[in-house]
This record gives C-alpha cells, sequence and structure tokens, in this order.
C-alpha cells in the first residue's frame, strides 16, 4: 500500500511568532536537514521510500478555486490556513499502521505535524470506474516519470 505523509511545519503555521516563522528565503540549519536525511535514507534502506520533496511556503503559492465552473485564483499566502504543508513523502507500507510507525520515527521539531494518508490505488475502484479512469498517455508519462 502506498502512503503519504505530509509535513505540517510549525514554522509555517498561523500563531507562528514573526521572528520563528519561516520568511521567502528560509532554510533550515544544515544540522536539522542532515537529521532528516538520515531519516529518509533510513526509509530508502527499508524500500519503503517512493519520492519526497520540499515545499517552498504558501507566500509564494496560489490557490485555485471552483464555484459555479468557475476557477478563481488566490495567491498566497493563505491567511484562513490553520494548517500549511511544508513537505511530503510517499512510502510503501504494509499496513496504515506501519505508515505510522515511519511517521513515528521522522526527526521532526516541536510543534511540527505529520499527517499520514492511505494513497488510493485504481484497483480499489468499481469496474466502471477504472475503465473511466484508464488514460494511456497518462499512464505511459506516470511510467516514464518512475523510470528516471
Amino acid at each position: 500500500m502506498r502512503f503519504m505523509m505530509f509535513m505540517i511545519p510549525r514554522v509555517y503555521q498561523p500563531g507562528t511568532p514573526a521572528g520563528e516563522k519561516a520568511g521567502e528565503r528560509f532554510a533550515p540549519p544544515a544540522e536539522t536537514v542532515a537529521r532528516m536525511m538520515k531519516y529518509n535514507e533510513e526509509l530508502a534502506k527499508a524500500g519503503a521510500l517512493i519520492a519526497l520533496d520540499g515545499l517552498h511556503p504558501d507566500s509564494r503559492g496560489a490557490r485555485v478555486a471552483f464555484a459555479a465552473g468557475k476557477p478563481k485564483v488566490t495567491d498566497g499566502p493563505f491567511i484562513e490556513a490553520k494548517e500549511v504543508i511544508g513537505g511530503y513523502w510517499m512510502i510503501e507500507a504494509k499496513s496504515m499502521e506501519e505508515a505510522v510507525g515511519w511517521a513515528r520515527r521522522c526527526p521532526a521539531a516541536d510543534g511540527d505535524v505529520i499527517e499520514v494518508r492511505q494513497v488510493f490505488e485504481v484497483s480499489e475502484f468499481p469496474e466502471d470506474v477504472r475503465k473511466a479512469a484508464e488514460n494511456p498517455t497518462v499512464r505511459a508519462q506516470v511510467e516514464q516519470r518512475k523510470a528516471s
């Protein structure tokens, strides 16, 4: 089973004191990155790591909301946001318990949160939905990205 683990860092959240909040040029301390890379290496050595990336702060993002069939774009930061995703891991695990076990081992900072969510597999859907979801162009692109 595949799981997404979303990192919700305290430094991106509303209510974080200004001096501690992630800014435009936010870079964590090298020792923090080193601890996180050791954790990522453990995931990789266990064969659990599929993908991972960090994300820029929401101040550099945009949201596209849909109402009445029309998109509305809002540039960040998103004042109403209670939690801002700072990065993610895509992992392979045998169960939710195993995925949560990996999240518990993360060297996260005080106040950080990791949300763990199972990824839907096409095989979980009824046959008519699986047929509607089949798209050779999309599948080829995804497979090509996996291979590179």
